[in-house]
């Protein structure tokens, strides 16, 4: 636990493909965090969501953490960390107990949560997290959010389980406590995301959360008020950058400044006359090419993305019920043309979704590459200060604060 005066500090590390970024956020119970420091690293020891170079990542995150401390002025001792890649992978499951006193207590919540949480998982695979939908009392039809002090002698619970690699856990782990720091909590990074960029109705409503980044493109989707699918698919930013790369004979580096400068999603943007300055590997001079074609690349392979998420969300099973659209967050979802592109192709509304329920750093709250990081810490600072009832009921949903003790012990 990180504290400065009377305030709690939370530090949220948002280890991502492309860059390590520590946030670090000061808060007081029942007011809205200010996030008071960033610091960010470009990360070279991840590939698409996973660790492969522990030493890179190692200095990454080192040189991240300290930025943030100097900024904020204070000392990090521990940090909530995202996860994610196409280890990842989430059932819905059921679980059933008897009542102990007639009445439901948060220990029935927890005894019903444990039983859901007994499914046969693959010997490499480890829970993540446990999520409670909602709650049967008696076999009576309807959804309960927050049973605690009605009556009964059956309790039912429909969970969300979020399932991870645990050698990919365990490394990111591992990354962190080099560095001298503890890990308060792995979160799922999408998780995090939603609890940034959501509101309330669009989940109730049904919503789908497309988080692109570099290495992954992650999706949840919400329905009645709680996450129902969460899936990874292992294309995103770096594909588009690759494939200008390809396309311009130009150095990875050099395309990833192209794209962000001059791309755009949709051809139909770019004008005829535009055109771009491209530089050549080794010693050839720059040359000139029309903007027009940077798009057509770039449009295809937005295209592509929007595809398979729209597959996997046929294959969730849950595409009817998706009827508040979809929010795309990410530093890849902030290339014009995106909104109208996904509109277009998967016939609902879209929006890009931006940090909410946070004050501080402008750079910051206004910006989906960050949705992650301040995820991290809405959901750390609930898990520290455990707001009941148990299910998600208004802003980002009290039902975390159990998370610590679930899987608390799982590391």
């Amino acid at each position: 636990m990180n504290r400065k005066g009377d305030k709690s500090l939370i530090v949220g590390l948002d280890i991502g493909t492309s860059k390590v970024v520590a946030l670090v956020g000061e808060y007081s119970p029942g007011n809205p965090i200010e996030v008071i420091g960033i610091g960010s690293h470009e990360s070279r020891g991840m590939r698409r969501g996973v660790v492969v170079d522990i030493d890179s990542t190692v200095q990454s995150i080192q040189r991240a953490i300290e930025e943030a401390e100097l900024m904020a002025g204070c000392e990090i001792r521990s940090v909530y960390a995202s996860i994610s890649g196409s280890h990842i992978q989430c059932r819905n499951s059921q679980g059933v107990a008897p009542i102990r006193d007639g009445e439901v207590t948060l220990a029935d919540l927890d005894r019903v949560l444990e039983a859901a949480k007994a499914v046969a998982i693959p010997a490499d695979q480890k829970i993540l997290h446990a999520i409670p939908r909602d709650y049967v009392l008696d076999g009576s039809q309807e959804g309960i959010r927050n049973p605690v002090g009605m009556t009964g002698v059956r309790l039912e619970v429909h969970a969300h389980l979020v399932t991870c690699a645990g050698a990919a856990a365990a490394n990111i782990t591992k990354c962190v406590q080099k560095c001298g720091l503890q890990v308060d909590d792995l979160i799922l990074g999408v998780l995090a995301s939603s609890n940034a960029v959501l509101t309330s109705d669009e989940r109730e409503l049904g919503v789908v959360l497309v988080d692109m980044g570099a290495g992954t493109t992650d999706i949840a989707v919400f329905v009645g008020g709680a996450i129902a699918h969460s899936a990874s698919l292992p294309i995103a930013g770096d594909k588009v950058t690759e494939d200008i790369a390809h396309m311009l004979r130009t150095p990875t580096p050099e395309a990833e400044q192209i794209k962000v400068r001059y791309a755009c999603a949709l051809a139909q943007m770019a004008t005829a006359e535009e055109s771009i300055q491209v530089p050549s590997v080794g010693d050839r001079p720059p040359r000139r090419m029309p903007r027009a074609s940077l798009a057509q690349a770039v449009q295809a392979r937005y295209e592509e993305i929007f595809e398979m998420v729209q597959a996997e969300l046929r294959r969730s099973g849950f595409e009817q019920h998706v009827r508040a659209g979809m929010v795309l967050t990410g530093g890849a979802a902030k290339m014009e043309g995106v909104v109208e592109l996904a509109e277009e192709m998967l016939q609902m509304p879209v929006r890009v979704g931006i940090p909410q329920h946070v004050t501080g750093l402008g750079e910051v709250v206004g910006n989906p590459v960050h949705a992650t990081g301040v995820g991290l810490l809405l959901m750390g600072s609930q898990i520290e200060n455990p707001r009941r009832p148990v299910l998600p009921t208004g802003r980002a949903g009290g039902f975390l604060s159990k998370l610590k003790n679930w899987y608390r012990g799982e590391f």
